[in-house]
């Protein structure tokens, strides 16, 4: 074959030879330059368009979620709003220490002092017809606590003593110069505290359904989290008011159990006053702080040393009434101790007759007679 022929026969033109003269040199190419070949059978893969369609949903996904929070806001500021319009403030206004505290006062005579628990206000008592009651004979005082009904609540940690301190100076401005106090629940915490901090000026304690040793509690972690800064906030005004909005009914029954919900309560309380984003918040903190609070408490009650009234529902569903109640009981050698058959958490409601009177019988005591053994009523 002449040198012709054979250029002819390897050059590209050729089909045969173009076969021979690629395969080769272009398996070189492709793993030079780093390409792919698509095998036979394969389909070629296209991150470019895959990758697009994969997070198409977030946009309206996002978008829908904004819109809800956002009407969620809307309507939970429009329902605090009309809850304040039904439910205007009933008292006058103190400024103490920052705070400004919203409080009642009625009647005359030796003053008595009513805090509250968590979650409620000053209208537990008045609906209760503890303060027209007691307003006969002694002169009633009764604060919003803050963060409660109308009472502001600044930025900072709001344990039982320092409930105390802001109590002493504001019953300080209204010349109150030695006081009954009566605590209901986490209201106890602020009796207690209030008589520690300040024992000349607290008379005698009655502590109502009270919690006063540390336990492990599940609405703690359930009733918690809007009171974690920025999470809490965004919480407290979006879905709190609508879980506590639904679950309400169950905790008023369940604070009442075994008895039923009062009529005067369903019809006189103002629930929505409770579910406003500002007293979400309050009673958040409230129950963060209900146990460790406890926990400092617990080693100062030997202190007491004034007389002491200790109340309860003697089938009390919140508070289990032999670990707390009875427990202080033993505790305090001076203490009177009543146990209220088939009543629950909320037994002023049901019995304010038994609460009167172991006030009037708490603060017709004095030093001497309270020196001798422990008594208790069941």
């Amino acid at each position: 074959m002449s040198r012709t022929e054979r250029r002819a026969d390897t050059s590209p033109r050729n089909p045969a030879g173009a076969a021979l003269h690629s395969s080769k040199p272009q398996r070189a190419n492709t793993h030079r330059h780093g390409r792919t070949t698509a095998r036979p059978g394969r389909e070629p893969r296209s991150n470019e368009s895959s990758h697009p369609s994969r997070w198409r949903w977030l946009a309206p996904v996002l978008a829908g979620s904004a819109a809800a929070l956002g009407a969620a806001v809307l309507y939970n500021r429009k329902r605090a709003r009309t809850a304040e319009r039904e439910t205007p403030p009933m008292g006058r206004f103190l400024d103490v220490d920052g705070v400004r505290l919203h409080y009642i006062e009625r009647g005359q005579g030796d003053p008595i002092v009513l805090i509250h628990g968590n979650g409620t206000m000053i209208q537990d008592f008045t609906v209760s017809g503890l303060v027209d009651r007691l307003a006969t004979r002694y002169r009633v005082i009764v604060f919003d606590r803050p963060g409660y009904g109308y009472s502001s609540r600044p930025r900072q940690l709001w344990t039982p003593r320092t409930h105390a301190k802001l109590f002493q100076n504001a019953l300080g401005q209204l010349g109150v110069e030695q006081a009954v106090v009566l605590g209901h629940s986490w209201g106890t915490l602020v009796a207690v505290a209030l008589a520690l901090e300040c024992p000349s000026l607290v008379r005698s304690l009655v502590l109502a359904s009270g919690y006063y040793y540390p336990t492990l509690r599940v609405d703690t972690f359930l009733f918690s989290p809007p009171a974690v800064p920025v999470i809490g906030d965004a919480m407290r005004h979006t879905i709190s008011p609508l879980i506590a909005r639904a679950m309400l009914p169950g905790l008023i029954k369940q604070m009442f159990a075994p008895a039923e919900v009062p009529e005067r309560f369903e019809r006189k309380f103002p629930k929505e006053m409770m579910l406003r984003p500002s007293q979400l918040r309050a009673a958040a903190e409230d129950a963060a702080l209900m146990t460790p609070s406890v926990m400092e408490l617990q080693h100062h009650y030997r202190e007491l040393q004034m007389p002491v009234t200790i109340i309860t529902g003697a089938d009390d569903q919140i508070a289990d009434v032999g670990r707390q109640s009875e427990r202080l009981h033993r505790e305090l050698p001076q203490s009177e101790f009543i146990a209220l058959s088939g009543l629950g958490h909320m037994m002023h409601h049901l019995a304010p007759d038994a609460v009167i009177n172991a006030v009037e019988r708490t603060a017709s005591k004095v030093g001497d007679e309270i020196r001798g053994r422990p008594r208790a009523i069941v």
